[in-house]
């Protein structure tokens, strides 16, 4: 075991509670046990026969598509969902098929695990059987039906059970299972031997789902996909003591988690927006099925559901996108392109709505913008898996189009300096101080130190917003630092001003990340940023500048990750000053359109 991993386990330890300790040594002499029996060719388990009459009277739950689904179809019999190396991701499955999972360790050659994970969600089938029911055509529906059934069956037979890297978690079992369900219905030709290999693999996926439960500190969404999955394999095996079993255990965990993972406030526990929509998805697909076989009453969870997706609406821009706060894999509950039946949730028509709980406000103005300011915590306690020390970042969309920006995740694994940059705070539109993050990185999935912030003051008023805030990060220093930041919001102009109180000197960043597409030019003191349907201008007031940064990789800064995988050079808008707490502010002017004359800007400023 590396030093990484020992590490890595000691700080889980750390928060673990003497139940929890159990629970995992109970685990880990699990894993041995199940080796010993691997390797000696034993049986686990025999899968209990069942009334096949029974699956085929299951009614699977209704996949919507988006309007451009059947075009993306062209090219998904190869295509890789996520951008990465194929001739690598074989390599490494190649070489570890016959070993059992728990053996399995990526070095500094090997591929992050995400991405080898990516294909063997098999989501790539289940989009192929939606986009062609929702056809309708006999003739095409048959070739689909041959790769669909291909594609399975050579992931079934590749993949010997608890042998290989896709046994590993647990989540990725539970994200299998409803895939495997969807082929057996669709597959309506199968003879009885078929049938019978994809009904194994519904029962051995629960049977490993429900040994292997990530719970305590490891509750997040993982949770919520190895419930789903219990959910659709104990169906499937209802008639059966383990399959009621595990059918309410995936009910019980799915109710537990719905107001865990889901704030008062509609807002995500993690702390972040791509799997905030990846686990509401989750728990709508659960629902569908459950309901559409008449198996339980899930209305009790959707309110808390539908608080969900106002959040969401909150965020979307025109064009339907969300900035990236917070940690993205880029995954899906079902697939690309494809989603559940969703709830329709009342949407806010405010030109400002604040997420107190969750620590979130959006403003959008006459003129395009969209603004977003994250007064929020740091994530879910007590390991903040998904959090970025991102408090009091903002970001800034106009008319659908980024331009100041959440640079995102790029990878998990493999990499620990860049999983380092763009989880930490100089890679967010906020004050790093003295190069430290607002929280401490223990690995590349651990905080410690957490911070907590305040909102302060939320004004509205004749058009004109005023939102205040404070984060206490910095107050780990021996010489503690609490940053406090205004934003002041018109439709043509935005005023951010960050002051600080209490001990130094200290180092301050401000940093501005800007969308790569964006044109950047320099007028004066203003700096223009051209978007493809628009056009904002910044500068700092009290005389001081902005320098402009971009690539750099020792270390890294100037760069954004516009998916899972994938890095790209981007343009940083960055000022540094040294001295006492007093002694320092930042005033950001930003306008639209027009350039606003300095003694304005300052009259606000005063006044604020």
């Amino acid at each position: 075991m590396n030093s990484n991993r020992i590490h890595f386990l000691l700080k889980r330890l750390q928060s673990a509670s003497i139940t929890e300790i159990v629970y995992r040594a109970y685990c880990v002499l699990n894993v041995l046990r199940l080796e010993r029996y691997v390797k000696r060719g034993m049986s686990l388990f025999s899968v209990p026969p069942i009334n096949d009459q029974h699956c085929q009277k299951l009614k699977i739950p209704d996949l919507l598509l988006s309007d451009m689904a059947i075009a993306y179809r062209e090219n998904t019999n190869n295509k890789l969902l996520l951008d990465i190396n194929k001739e690598q991701i074989q390599n490494f499955e190649d070489k570890n098929k016959t070993v059992f999972f728990a053996n399995i360790h990526t070095g500094e050659n090997d591929p992050d695990l995400r991405t080898v994970w990516e294909q063997s969600r098999l989501q790539n089938i289940t989009y192929l059987i939606a986009s062609t029911l929702s056809e309708k055509n006999d003739a095409n529906d048959q070739s689909i039906k041959k790769i669909v059934r291909n594609k399975l069956s050579k992931w079934i037979n590749g993949n010997p059970y608890l042998l290989g890297p896709h046994y590993i978690s647990s989540m990725e079992c539970g994200l299998r299972v409803p895939v495997f369900l969807y082929c057996l219905k669709y597959l309506d030709q199968l003879d009885s031997a078929d049938r019978k290999i994809i009904l194994d693999a519904i029962y051995t996926h629960g049977w490993w789902i429900s040994h292997h439960l990530s719970l305590y500190s490891s509750i997040g969404n993982h949770t919520v996909c190895e419930a789903l999955g219990l959910v659709f394999a104990g169906v499937v095996y209802r008639e059966t003591s383990t399959g009621t079993a595990w059918l309410a255990k995936g009910i019980d965990l799915l109710q537990q988690e719905l107001n865990h993972q889901i704030i008062v406030d509609g807002g995500p526990a993690e702390q972040s927006i791509n799997y905030h929509r990846f686990v509401l998805d989750l728990y709508w697909l659960s629902i569908n099925f459950l309901e559409s076989n008449g198996l339980s009453d899930c209305s009790v969870w959707k309110p808390r559901l539908l608080l969900g997706e106002a959040f969401i609406a909150a965020f979307q821009d025109e064009n339907g996108n969300l900035p990236s706060i917070g940690d993205s894999d880029d995954g899906h509950a079902i697939a690309p392109k494809v989603k559940p039946k969703r709830g329709i949730p009342a949407i806010q028509d405010k030109r400002c709505i604040t997420f107190s709980d969750s620590g979130y406000t959006v403003i959008r103005t006459q003129s395009g913008i969209m603004y977003t300011f994250d007064h929020g915590p740091l994530g879910m306690a007590p390991l903040y898996n998904h959090g970025h020390a991102d408090a009091l970042s903002v970001t800034l969309s106009m008319n659908g189009v980024p331009m100041l920006v959440d640079t995102g995740t790029y990878r998990y694994n493999g990499v620990p300096e860049w999983r380092k940059y763009f989880k930490g705070t100089r890679s967010h539109n906020t004050v790093t101080i003295d190069g430290q993050d607002q929280a401490v990185q223990e690995t590349g999935f651990i905080w410690s130190h957490p911070y907590t912030c305040k909102l302060l003051r939320n004004d509205h008023e004749n058009g004109i917003f005023i939102i205040e805030a404070q984060h206490d990060g910095y107050n780990r220093f021996k010489k503690r630092v609490l940053h406090k930041r205004l934003i002041y919001v018109t439709d043509s102009k935005i005023l951010i001003r960050d002051k600080f109180s209490g001990k130094g000197p200290h180092r301050y960043e401000l940093n501005y990340h800007l969308h790569p597409d964006c044109q950047v030019s320099r007028d004066g003191q203003w700096f223009k940023v051209a978007g493809n349907k628009g056009l904002v201008l910044l500068r700092l007031l009290d005389d001081k500048q902005f320098n402009m940064a971009s690539g750099e990789e020792n270390p890294p800064f100037g760069w954004y990750s516009p998916a899972y995988n994938v890095k790209i050079k981007s343009q940083v808008l960055s000022c540094r000053q040294e001295g006492t707490p007093d002694e320092v502010t930042f005033i950001t002017a930003i306008c639209t359109g027009e350039v606003v004359a300095d003694d304005e800007l300052k009259a606000i400023a005063v006044k604020l």
